[in-house]
């Protein structure tokens, strides 16, 4: 019998009042994966996103997270879950008033009985495996921003989790630590074993780190497959994305006032 994917969603439909969202979205992960997530602002990157961490529970379809069906979880279930898993938010997240050291530690403190000495040295660990040894006393403040990104990731993995997430990784970054930040994630996933999913817009980096990229558009997934056939496709769509072309704005005068006079009426 094969592995079994860590990451299972099957026709995902989501709704914000009268707004779809995501439509019969397919998607899953194997063991060992880097998979990217990419698409334009509005694509539904996020909602999808949010549903894969169990911040939103399905009310159409179905999403298991590492054999774990989210919609039929208890909170208890997706507190276990969530403990295999990380999360590296696009801005770092970091509490300021904390040091570096005390921000990489805190799952450690909230989740686990582990002594204060065994929690500081695998929290000085994760630092020194993203290249921060020695900046546990810093304060968020005095750091630039690609240490910011490198201290959550050290937060992140400070409990060796089956899943790692990362929402623009490189956003605000400038090319070369963008790049060191791509192969620590290429790094990551051959060290700890972990499955990675990654949400961006940064077509370098995704094609340097992808196994399968999937694009989104409007909701839909368009292609699921690897750089090679990202690249080949011949969905119009996808090579607006890659070579930025926008997309043409029509505006439907007539359909906008329809719009109009039934949100006034709700």
């Amino acid at each position: 019998m094969g592995a079994q994917p860590v990451i299972d969603v099957e026709r995902l439909n989501v709704w914000f009042g009268r707004r779809q969202i995501l439509h019969d979205v397919d998607f899953r992960v194997m063991p060992g994966e880097i998979r990217v997530i990419m698409g334009g602002s509005g694509s539904g990157k996020s909602t999808l996103l949010r549903h894969l961490l169990g911040l939103l529970k399905p009310r159409s379809g179905s999403v298991r997270i590492l054999g774990t069906d989210i919609a039929a979880a208890s909170a208890a279930d997706v507190l276990r879950l969530r403990r295999q898993m990380g999360v590296s938010f696009q801005g770092g997240a970091l509490f300021t008033s904390m040091t570096v050291g005390e921000n990489v530690a805190l799952p450690l403190r909230e989740h686990t009985d582990l002594d204060e000495n065994t929690v500081r040295i695998m929290s000085r660990l994760k630092l020194e495996v993203v290249n921060l040894g020695g900046f546990q006393d810093l304060m968020p403040s005095q750091l630039s921003g690609g240490m910011i990104k490198r201290a959550a990731l050290a937060r992140a993995i400070v409990m060796d989790p089956r899943l790692l997430f990362f929402d623009e990784p490189s956003a605000g970054l400038d090319p070369v630590v963008s790049a060191e930040l791509d192969e620590l994630i290429l790094q990551l996933r051959d060290a700890m074993r972990m499955s990675i999913v990654v949400v961006t817009h940064e077509l370098e980096s995704a094609f340097k780190i992808a196994d399968t990229i999937t694009v989104l558009d409007r909701g839909h997934v368009l292609l699921t497959g690897t750089v090679a056939e990202v690249r080949a496709s011949d969905n119009q769509r996808i090579q607006d994305l890659l070579n930025r072309r926008p997309r043409r704005v029509e505006v439907d005068t007539d359909e906008y006032l329809r719009r109009l006079t039934e949100a006034e009426a709700d």
